[in-house]
């Protein structure tokens, strides 16, 4: 039996729901169920607080928003940081609605942009390269459903979320042996297709089985949902949390981890950020970062490839030819074979005399280059 809040007694409730629903008009169910959530926890801490506010108008910045801010923070056990900042921002933006809606611009005034923290910036958290070992030959070795949607993930950087939502036929040919799985709206609202090879495209076949033995009817879904879909992801969850400690890893490893995992791979594979943005649905490179792990050794990795394979503005010498050109473009050849030679090694030295000297040198063949060029035309 699911028990109902009683309806909030508040002489601000209808003006605060009124503003919800406004703001709501094109957000998700999910997204107005937040936005209630927080005038319903402002509400009774306003009536409990101060009573005789009972009209807009009375709201103040000092005590009543900045009171409510102070309980959020003071609350036991304490809420986590970007559960603070999303009802803060929440109780912003309903401000600033009722701002525009009751003619009062000073509602806008009362929760300013400096009183909401910064959001914590968290390390990417991809599974060590023990666990990742160690969980995928757990998960083919059970080859249940489980296991296999979790290869899924680490294989395919999907949410668990999306995964729950993949569709039977989700899996389609691009070509001889060459598959992609198209993900469905996941939590930005963008759908997209990721590229998979033979393995993972077995998985889909996997599950596509399971599927078939399921006496639940068919929904045109690719896993199917003994109820809703918070409860597969919680089945899944659970499915994870007893497998790490059938195997003695840390239980607080989760989904997410493995699309952190497919994240860092990708890159270090040598795709370029842009596509990876792609491969995770991602809209802002910003959130992409977050999911890349750039440990120390990829970083003296890509400098020792910068040293060896400089990118420099100074083509490298034609060599399609074995014989020697004569003439202006064998003397333009010779220049631009001497300036690949000598900004090789001018990157080869530390920074100090030497190298400036040998880089004004360089600056001195790329004019001569030039004026070279224009006898040449002329």
């Amino acid at each position: 039996m699911h028990w109902r809040r009683p309806p909030l007694q508040h002489p601000l409730t209808p003006v605060f729901a009124h503003a919800v629903e406004s703001l709501c008009t094109a957000l998700t169910p999910s997204s107005k169920r937040n936005y209630n959530i927080v005038v319903r926890h402002f509400l009774v801490y306003l009536g409990a607080e101060y009573p005789q506010v009972t009209h807009i108008e009375q709201l103040r910045r000092d005590p009543h928003i900045l009171g409510w801010r102070a309980s959020l923070r003071a609350q036991i056990p304490p809420l986590a940081t970007t559960t603070c900042i999303g009802r803060l921002f929440a109780l912003r933006t309903i401000l600033n609605e009722l701002a525009w809606t009751s003619q009062l611009p000073q509602l806008a005034h009362l929760l300013r942009r400096e009183d909401i923290p910064r959001t914590p910036h968290t390390l990417p958290r991809p599974l060590t390269a023990e666990q990742d070992q160690i969980l995928e030959q757990e998960f083919l070795r059970r080859n249940d459903l489980g296991g296999n949607v979790f290869l899924l993930l680490r294989h395919t950087g999907m949410r668990i979320g999306e995964c729950a939502d993949m569709s039977f036929d989700c899996l389609c040919s691009v070509g001889p042996d060459q598959w992609a799985i198209h993900v469905p709206l996941g939590k930005l609202k963008t759908e997209r297709m990721v590229p998979v090879d033979a393995f993972t495209s077995t998985l889909v076949q996997r599950l596509r089985f399971f599927r078939s033995l399921d006496p639940l009817p068919p929904d045109g879904r690719l896993i199917a949902r003994p109820g809703s879909k918070v409860a597969i992801v919680v089945q899944l969850r659970d499915y994870l949390h007893l497998v790490c400690h059938s195997l003695g890893l840390s239980t607080r490893i989760l989904p997410h981890q493995f699309r952190h995992s497919y994240a860092t791979e990708m890159l270090r594979s040598g795709v370029s950020f842009p596509v990876l943005m792609k491969l995770l649905g991602h809209v802002d490179p910003e959130m992409t970062m977050r999911y890349v792990d750039v440990t120390l050794t990829d970083l003296e990795r890509e400098f020792q490839m910068a040293r060896a394979k400089p990118r420099h503005l100074a083509p490298q010498p034609k060599s399609s030819s074995p014989q020697l050109q004569t003439g202006f473009n064998g003397l333009i050849d010779s220049f631009q074979a001497s300036q690949h030679a000598l900004e090789l090694f001018r990157r080869s030295l530390p920074n100090g005399d030497r190298r400036n000297r040998l880089d004004r040198l360089a600056n001195r063949l790329t004019k001569i280059l030039a004026e070279i060029r224009k006898i040449q035309t002329t």
